[in-house]
């Protein structure tokens, strides 16, 4: 008997769900922020790596636990209407979620595209565009093509950043510093190293996109958490082989102040071939990243729908494929508004990035929220994963969390307008919350819904 059109398919095993939580991590933007963070801190930062690191495990284990426990494609809005309710659930999503892809994923094609017209002037025109469409369509086609897709573009990125990794760590010329002054460097590790953790950490940020793809995956008891957890050893592995790389390869100095370090990497250490080097470890690392958020964010509107937190409309699936077209079609066209607008003026969409990001932490806040309520509410609760710590990792997670927002800014003079775009975003976002709640789910705004009840719909 075929499912109905609203369903979806379990097709996704371990490897799938790991190239979905290492490609949507790992950006063109995050080879910038480790590159430039070892280039400011040295030895400092591979204590911050380490932090971050720690501080991603108590989130990963917060995801986990709820994924598993209402295990709905809605993801964080499914976990916060039962603990919140569905206003603040809305704005999770919303403002943690959508407004940073709505930003950022428009920045990650343009930054694809600089180092494109750097490397091959004038021959790649629109080169976002026509990825950011064509992985629309892949993603339409089916989920088990997606995951395919997906897959070969994380794994051939994994294999791109050892390849230069090590590279970078056994050349028999470096111009950087060496092993000697590294060491001796962790001896000078201070308190201002919190403030580098604020940068690694963003390279740890993203695990949490396996979770909505929780009704398409097989064995999720298991591979849910498993996927997460390897994923954030893998690429402290891998984040700290690249920073290693670039600390012994070239001055700080020119790591901290170049705006395209691992273009500046890349060249030092294979000449001419670098350039191939680097465009492969671009385009996988952007089209790893759009693939993911149109997929992931797409299930949570099809999650949202369920729950009449949305539109109806972002139920419906295409009834061979089993894919929520309408959530992936709905995304691409969120991305290519912000992708021609601010084609000239990408200045204001960094801004832009950095204000969004903030709603996310908010989001990562919530969550960690959530868990603490619903550990109280519903004690004896099937859990077929607890997260380790509880609830010292929700809380040390909560003050992480909160010391990012305070220091996110990368300048003094951006904190203002960093706090008042986010604080906009999510006044937006809770606009429309308040306004469906109350009058088209005719519901309180902070009434929590039973979990039995949020689970049947």
């Amino acid at each position: 008997m075929a499912n109905p059109p609203s369903e979806l398919k379990r097709v996704l095993g371990l490897r799938s769900l790991f190239a979905v939580a290492v490609g949507v991590v790992v950006a063109q933007v995050v080879f910038i922020s480790v590159l430039q963070g070892v280039g400011i801190g040295g030895s400092s930062f591979f204590v911050a790596l380490f932090i971050a690191f720690i501080l991603a495990l108590f989130y990963v284990f917060t995801f986990a636990e709820l994924s598993l426990m209402l295990p709905r494609a809605g993801s964080i809005s499914m976990y916060t209407e039962v603990s919140l309710g569905h206003f603040a659930a809305i704005i999770a999503v919303a403002a943690g979620y959508l407004a940073p892809a709505l930003f950022a994923l428009p920045a990650e094609l343009f930054l694809l595209e600089a180092i494109f017209d750097m490397l091959y002037p004038g021959s790649f025109g629109q080169l976002g565009l026509v990825i950011l469409i064509g992985l629309a369509i892949l993603n339409v086609l089916g989920v088990d093509i997606f995951a395919r897709v997906q897959s070969f573009l994380a794994y051939l990125m994994i294999i791109a950043l050892l390849v230069i990794g090590v590279a970078g760590t056994t050349g028999n010329d470096p111009e950087g510093g060496d092993m000697t002054s590294l060491f001796a460097g962790f001896g000078d590790v201070d308190f201002s190293v919190f403030n580098l953790v604020v940068l690694a950490l963003w390279a740890f940020m993203g695990f949490e996109f396996v979770c909505p793809m929780v009704e398409e995956t097989k064995d999720p008891e298991k591979n849910i958490p498993r996927s997460m957890i390897l994923a954030t050893i893998a690429l402290l592995f891998i984040y700290a082989l690249i920073a290693l790389a670039g600390y012994l390869s070239l001055p700080q100095e020119e790591l901290a102040n170049s705006e395209v370090p691992h273009y500046v990497l890349v060249s030092a250490l294979f000449g001419d071939f670098g350039k191939l080097m680097l465009a492969v470890l671009a385009i996988t690392a952007t089209c790893s990243t759009v693939n993911t958020v149109i997929a992931t964010l797409s299930r949570m509107l099809f999650g949202m729908s369920h729950n009449k937190q949305v539109p109806s409309i972002f139920m419906r699936v295409n009834s061979r494929t089993q894919t929520p077209w309408v959530g992936i079609l709905f995304i691409a066209v969120l991305t290519i508004v912000p992708y021609f607008i601010f084609r000239n003026a990408q200045d204001v969409i960094l801004l832009m990035v950095i204000s969004a990001a903030t709603a996310w932490l908010v989001a990562y806040i919530i969550n960690y929220v959530n868990l603490l309520i619903l550990r109280r509410r519903y004690p004896d609760y099937a859990r077929p994963f607890k997260s380790p710590f509880y609830p010292w990792a929700q809380i040390l997670g909560i003050i992480g969390m909160v010391y990012m927002i305070i220091n996110n800014s990368p300048t003094p003079e951006m904190t203002w307008q960093v706090y008042r775009n986010a604080g906009l975003l999510i006044l937006v976002a809770g606009i429309y919350a308040g306004l469906w709640v109350r009058y088209k789910m005719k519901k309180g705004l902070f009434d929590p819904e039973p979990i039995d009840q949020a689970l049947e719909n």
